[in-house]
């Protein structure tokens, strides 16, 4: 029986049985109603050296084998994200390596894939407005090269440099010049990253949303859509509804993306979401019901993953990527649970073990008795007798 003695943040450590009902993880087509990247993780090397402020060392055969995984579940790949440790672990020597590695497997498939440009390179002492806009090109030649989608992610150099919006519109405005294809906006709100305090100008973002939509409509041909990741649906929604016909809003609210993703009356919100690699056969079977036009199986499917990932993207949100690697190592995508840069030691072991519970009841671990033996393995080393 799959039963483990798992601590609560409270102290007490209790009995659970799990449920012991696999995911279905066999291959499905990728959905036609509705667009879907899932933001994957990096797997660090185990046996490498990874610790904070190093540079990052990767399992390169596990790291591209989830890719694949992700793929195979109709999904398509936002790589070079947040998610995959960018400012938090992954230098850009690294990342540059992942997206050549990531682009080549992407062609050999012909599958979706979308790549973030940033400015990480920068050292922060010597930062101006000319020097973030050449470090965005530099990186956005990288992605091209590679054949991705480019997603503009947003800037801490920018933000910090940025004397108010015009400084955003004439970044943004070069960079859409300069793309040889169109591109993924990025709006990445303060619980996932605080040094973006004041992004496009404004204090408030509620100030900005006027601002970005006619951003994107004088320049609509060169944007294929916008993430936005805000953790505020109204906010998403009042952008959606300004848009030019034909750029799409991508959701990036792991809180409310049932709800977003389906939509209204007025339309809907498309997905590029790190929880979407989390629980990626449940949501993957949920666009398929989607696209049936079953929204009964489709919230059957979707809703029970909510509560995992509220969980997982709990205060301090940026460590996030502490439970999306947990949740892949539970599932046998990685050899052991570790990361680049120690991040793995993020998140507490109630955390951890509440984050299994939510996996169980939503479904999303594909293998109950991998899970269980993992789990008691780190429950034994941490000092929880089973």
């Amino acid at each position: 029986m799959n039963t483990l003695r798992l601590p609560s943040p409270d102290g007490a450590v209790a009995p659970y049985t799990l449920t012991g009902v696999p995911a279905d993880t066999s291959p499905l087509p990728p959905a036609h109603s509705r667009v879907a990247f899932a933001a994957a993780h990096v797997v660090a090397d185990p046996s490498a050296p990874n610790a904070p402020g190093a540079p990052a060392r990767l399992d390169w055969e596990a790291t591209l084998a989830f890719r694949h995984h992700l793929w195979n579940q109709g999904l398509g790949v936002a790589d070079a994200m947040d998610t995959a440790q960018r400012g938090m672990g992954l230098d850009w020597e690294t990342t540059a390596e992942l997206i050549r590695r990531s682009g080549a497997e992407a062609a050999a498939r012909g599958a979706a894939l979308a790549c973030g440009v940033g400015t990480d390179q920068l050292a922060s002492s010597d930062v101006d407005l000319e020097s973030v806009i050449t470090a965005y090109g530099e990186q956005l030649d990288v992605v091209q090269g590679a054949g991705a989608t480019p997603v503009l992610m947003a800037s801490r150099a920018l933000a910090a440099v940025a004397g108010g919006p015009g400084d955003y519109a004439k970044a943004y405005g070069r960079l859409l010049q300069r793309a040889e294809r169109p591109v993924i906006l990025h709006w990445l709100g303060t619980a996932f990253d605080p040094a973006l305090a004041g992004y496009w100008g404004f204090a408030d973002p509620a100030e900005a949303i006027e601002p970005v939509a006619a951003l994107i409509a004088e320049h609509a041909d060169a944007v294929e859509g916008i993430k936005v990741s805000l953790l505020d649906a109204a906010l998403e929604i009042r952008l959606r509804r300004l848009l030019p016909e034909g750029v799409r809003l991508y959701t990036g609210d792991d809180f409310d993306y049932p709800d977003l993703v389906l939509g209204d009356e007025h339309g809907h919100s498309h997905a590029l979401l790190g929880i979407f690699a989390a629980i990626a056969p449940a949501a993957a079977r949920a666009l398929a019901a989607l696209d049936e036009g079953d929204t009964d199986r489709y919230r059957a499917l979707m809703d029970p993953t909510v509560p995992l990932a509220r969980h997982l993207f709990a205060a301090p949100t940026f460590y996030y990527k502490t439970g999306i690697t947990f949740l892949a190592w539970l599932n046998g995508h990685q050899k052991g649970f570790h990361m680049v840069g120690g991040l793995h030691s993020a998140r507490d072991l109630p955390h951890l073990a509440q984050a299994l519970r939510l996996a169980d009841a939503a479904g999303v671990l594909s293998d109950p008795d991998l899970a269980t033996a993992r789990m008691r393995s780190l429950l034994q080393v941490s000092g929880v007798d089973q």
